[in-house]
């Protein structure tokens, strides 16, 4: 053989180990490929097992949702961020109709409900219904509770009547004591001006006490039939400030008169209250006289306003001798009193004033520390009803 062909030969031959060893790195790569393909469906099928449980799962529990939402009395309604009804469940479509979806919640609420005294709580047509509402921080929606509360609302309101029917018999006796007392002595006193040689002036004193006497029954008769009957709650809008403002003008000549401190705090914020003004100015001089009487020469008195969120706050404190725990037990009951000449029936009157407004009366005190009276009453809107955030 020649020198070139031997140099070809091994040419070939080191092209041909070269061509071996690519070969044979080639089949590991392609074998370990294999291996990690095989791997990668493994783990895509145990993956796509779990997706399909966990698919399988949302969809058993969206069914279950689903059936409880359509069982549910209460109505559910889903607003979204534009407050416009994306979904409802059948209570829902039952209360306000089936085309309230897609519908903006305001036109809803404006073509169904009217505002009634009570903070979320809303008539409609011959019901009533609350509206509770959760937001929803994700989407930037809301999801509405609706409850048909027109039985309760009728309960409540038998109840109420049946505990003022228990109460005016629960009464009677006193009632009986209090109006003998007065009327025995201007029986004595009218018995007294027939008798004959009676001086002018002795005559014109037992006609004078007589007269007490008759105007004080008189009195009594009026808290009576106001406590018995309810104070008619109307329909005026009456801004808390001037409220307070007209008491006051009323009870600060007897303050001074009195020898008493009086001072006016007014956070009222522009606050509106709907209801009976004549009541409430009623109600509010009625506590206001009760804190004058308990109160010193010398003492001091503060009638206050502070709105709080949906509630207005009205305090009646003054720095008299306080209220034993054992009298703020009985303080509101008719006809119980600590003064010689009081009906007993002014904080009762007072009380279901507040109560028929939406609202309560609070007592806070302690013996030798004064004592503050706080009337809570549901925020009004200037249209007539109470604020609400549905």
């Amino acid at each position: 053989m020649t020198p070139d062909s031997d140099t070809k030969t091994a040419e070939l031959q080191r092209a041909f180990a070269m061509f071996n060893q690519v070969s044979a790195e080639l089949t590991q790569a392609y074998e370990a490929l294999q291996t990690r393909v095989t791997s990668l469906t493994e783990e895509l099928a145990v993956a796509n097992g779990e997706l399909r449980r966990q698919y399988q799962e949302k969809e058993a529990l969206s069914e279950r949702l689903s059936s409880l939402l359509d069982a549910l009395p209460a109505g559910v309604v889903l607003l979204d961020a534009a407050a416009v009804v994306a979904a409802v469940n059948p209570a829902a479509m039952a209360i306000f109709g089936a085309e309230m979806i897609g519908q903006h919640w305001g036109d809803v609420a404006r073509a169904h409900l009217e505002p009634t005294l009570t903070v979320g709580e809303w008539l409609i047509g011959d019901g009533r219904v609350s509206i509770a509402e959760s937001a929803l921080p994700s989407a930037g929606g809301k999801i509405l509770l609706i409850h048909d509360v027109t039985a309760a609302h009728r309960m409540k309101t038998e109840l109420e009547r049946n505990q003022r029917l228990a109460a005016m018999g629960e009464m009677a006796a006193s009632l009986a004591h209090q109006l003998r007392t007065p009327l025995a002595a201007a029986l004595l006193y009218t018995s007294n001006l027939g008798q004959p040689g009676v001086a002018d002036e002795a005559r014109a004193r037992f006609s004078e006490k007589a007269t007490g006497q008759l105007r004080r029954l008189e009195r009594l008769i009026q808290d009576v039939l106001l406590f018995a009957r309810g104070e008619s709650i109307g329909r005026d809008v009456i801004e808390a400030g001037d409220l307070l403002a007209e008491a006051a003008q009323t009870v600060e000549p007897l303050m001074r008169e009195h020898g008493l401190e009086f001072a006016v705090v007014d956070d009222c914020e522009g606050a509106i209250i709907v209801g009976s003004r004549k009541a409430l100015f009623g109600a509010l001089v009625n506590l206001l006289e009760n804190a004058m009487q308990a109160t010193p020469a010398g003492g001091k008195i503060c009638l206050t306003g502070k709105r709080r969120g949906d509630l207005i706050a009205i305090g009646v404190s003054d720095s008299g001798p306080g209220i034993s725990r054992e009298t703020q037990a009985r303080i509101f009951e008719p006809f119980f009193t600590t003064k010689g000449q009081g009906t007993g029936l002014g904080l009762a009157i007072a009380l279901g004033v507040a109560r028929a407004h939406g609202g309560a009366i609070e007592l806070f005190s302690e013996s030798g520390a004064g004592a503050e009276f706080v009337m809570t009453l549901p925020v009004g809107s200037a249209e007539g009803g109470t604020e609400n955030n549905g």
